[in-house]
């Protein structure tokens, strides 16, 4: 049952690669390389469930944070163009 899941993810993973490439736009390649963060997770912690290995979830926890950080740093520098901008320069305008 679970290795199904695991082929399902791979699929997944393998959809939201081809979107990576042949986005039209900047936020759907940025969407989709949120996507496959998100699917990574998810096969870490099937993997995690068939190996018997529990510890695969604290690394799969990790990796949601960073993917989260990521994707807010990559939105901050389109929108602003730097990772530096600072809101009280310009009077507190977001």
């Amino acid at each position: 049952m679970f290795e199904i899941a695991a082929v399902a993810v791979v699929i997944a993973h393998v959809f939201a690669v081809i979107r990576a490439l042949r986005g039209p736009t900047v936020f759907d390649r940025l969407l989709a390389g949120n996507t496959i963060g998100t699917a990574a997770i998810l096969l870490l912690a099937v993997v995690g469930f068939l190996t018997g290995r529990p510890e695969f979830l604290d690394i799969g926890i990790t990796y949601g944070l960073l993917n989260l950080i990521g994707t807010l740093a990559v939105l901050k520098f389109f929108r602003f163009g730097d990772l530096s901008h600072d809101a009280q320069e310009e009077g507190a305008e977001l």
